[in-house]
């Protein structure tokens, strides 16, 4: 069997910011986010107009699966 990537939900309004302050305390917070944000390209790519600032964002839904660690070398 595979092994599984570590992986979380994200609680409600979770942002990189806070999932990288929880999950991985003690790194760097700007290298931690800039790590989540590649190992979850398929979150980070996602563009929606914030109805609040008519601004281009990418929310962090309940439903997504945020990987916490790199993908497993093959």
């Amino acid at each position: 069997m595979d092994v599984a990537r570590k992986s979380i939900f994200p609680i409600a309004y979770d942002s990189w910011e806070s999932i990288a302050a929880r999950e991985m305390a003690g790194s760097d917070k700007e290298q931690s986010i800039s790590h989540l944000q590649s190992w979850n390209l398929h979150v980070f790519a996602r563009r929606v107009i914030n109805d609040d600032t008519g601004e281009m964002g990418n929310p962090i839904l309940p439903s997504d699966v945020i990987f916490i660690e790199p993908p497993v070398k093959a």
